[in-house]
């Protein structure tokens, strides 16, 4: 009998074990850390997600801080940006005499500058994940698109036809954009 329950007792410490193991294993980030930022349906309630990280600060409080910063700069990055494209192309051939000897030379520049500057209300954070593998930082922020609505009441920088249009076609363009990512794989 005691050998039954000794050998019970082992195979329960095993399955034990493996299930551990197994938990661990299935681990990882949170899928919103794989998802990344943009526009989400959650639950019914559309809104705008900032997922913001940092990696190598030791301070954690400052680190928390940092990620959080950079979730709110990526939910800015969503709701307006500023692209500005420069690109100068210059090619030229010259022959001289015969036209046995010529001499080619071109050069290409490009230059791309993005500004995001924005005032959000009622960005928060709503989940913090800590890589410690990695030691990254993530922080995922959210805006509601009813705070961005509001938010557009206070806006006195916006002219009243321009606050009048994305009021009117927030939810649509919402849409738009949630079945463009949708096609092209963005989750």
């Amino acid at each position: 009998m005691v050998g039954w329950a000794m050998h019970l007792k082992l195979a329960g410490t095993g399955l034990l074990a493996v299930v551990l193991l197994g938990m661990t294993a299935c681990g990882g980030p949170p899928q919103w850390v794989q998802r990344g930022s943009g526009a989400f349906n959650d639950k019914d309630q559309k809104a705008f997600y900032g997922v913001g990280s940092v990696v190598g600060v030791k301070n954690e409080p400052l680190a928390w801080d940092t990620a959080e910063n950079r979730a709110r700069a990526e939910i800015a990055k969503t709701v307006q940006t500023y692209t500005g494209y420069l690109m100068r192309d210059y090619a030229a051939s010259t022959t001289a005499g015969d036209f046995t000897r010529k001499t080619e030379e071109q050069n290409v520049e490009r230059a791309i500058k993005t500004v995001a500057t924005v005032t959000l209300s009622g960005v928060r954070p709503v989940d913090r994940y800590k890589d410690e593998k990695t030691n990254t930082y993530y922080v995922l922020a959210k805006l509601s698109l009813e705070d961005m609505k509001n938010n557009l009441e206070r806006v006195k920088e916006l002219n009243a036809e321009v606050r009048d249009f994305v009021r009117r076609n927030a939810d649509r363009l919402f849409d738009r954009l949630e079945k463009e990512e949708g096609r092209r794989g963005v989750q």
